[in-house]
């Protein structure tokens, strides 16, 4: 009898091991393919679906939840070299019922990779717009969500498209013209005389640079494993070439302030959100928002 429990008990721990043995070998040996794992269970979580849209020869890829009813539908838009998952932390704070929608904006993840004419702020504008009728969003005037280079689109897009837009909501946007430089923007000033592509700070190649970037980009210090780090990079790096290029288009004199001088046509509520300690997009950005809506 005491055999037999024995026995129980290294077949149950066994069974436990072999999932943590799994666990760790992914870690180190695959990190990135962790990290993919770790988003489909966070959508799946939930209830977000994948989905694909087309317009021409042109694909748009989303994850939905829910469905148009009664409340505005939702749409979010990611910022620069992210992806629709981005969102999964927010939108599980969302009820459930209402119709939720987070594209890959154009170029990144699953949406068509074409030219830089789709990369500068009014091209994405226009492929928004493309993916908004493609899936008949504006049916029913809805709440756009936009976060920096997505909070860019955004605007301009509500700016343009106002009939479509229900209200809006702006998170750390970029291109507008701000009081004071930040030391981010003061950076790439020097980049831009230099045409130094590869020391761009939002584009890492190593670890030690993401981990550069992401003290960049969030206040909240926390220490992440170096497999961690290498499986971010992992991800990232075979679409460096293409964040270089967008950067430059968004960056540049065409796309750089488009924000600012469509401002004054925004006509929706409009909610602004930034934050205090932001050292890419500076939160003086209300400053120069109140001029336009006072």
């Amino acid at each position: 009898m005491d055999l037999d429990i024995m026995n129980m008990f290294v077949i149950a721990g066994g069974t436990l091991a072999i999932p943590i043995l799994a666990f760790f070998a992914s870690l180190y040996l695959w990190p990135a393919a962790l990290i993919r794992v770790y988003y489909w269970y966070w959508r799946r979580a939930l209830g977000l679906q994948v989905r694909y849209a087309s317009q021409g020869n042109y694909r748009f890829c989303y994850s939905c939840r829910g469905k148009p009813g009664n409340k505005p539908s939702i749409l979010m838009l990611h910022g620069f070299s992210a992806h629709k998952d981005m969102w999964l932390s927010i939108a599980k704070f969302l009820p459930k019922n209402l119709h939720l929608i987070c594209i890959d904006m154009p170029g990144h993840e699953g949406t068509t990779r074409t030219c830089a004419d789709d990369y500068s702020i009014d091209g994405q504008v226009k492929r928004i717009h493309q993916f908004v009728e493609s899936v008949k969003l504006n049916r029913k005037p809805f709440h756009l969500v936009g976060t920096s280079m997505g909070g860019h689109v955004a605007g301009v897009y509500a700016a343009r498209f106002s009939s479509d837009v229900h209200s809006l909501t702006l998170i750390c946007p970029a291109g507008l013209e701000y009081p004071n430089e930040s030391k981010f923007v003061k950076q790439l000033r020097e980049l831009e005389k230099t045409q130094d592509v590869y020391s761009i700070p939002l584009i890492p190649s190593t670890p030690e640079e993401m981990e550069d970037m992401l003290k960049l980009c969030s206040y909240v210090r926390f220490k992440i494993p170096q497999q961690i780090l290498q499986g971010l990079v992992d991800v990232r790096i075979p679409h460096n070439d293409f964040y270089r290029e967008l950067f430059l288009e968004i960056v540049g004199e065409k796309s750089r302030h488009t924000l600012q001088e469509n401002m004054h046509k925004i006509s929706v509520p409009t909610q602004v959100i930034w934050g205090k300690q932001d050292q890419v997009n500076l939160p003086s950005f209300f400053i120069v928002f109140m001029k336009f809506h006072p």
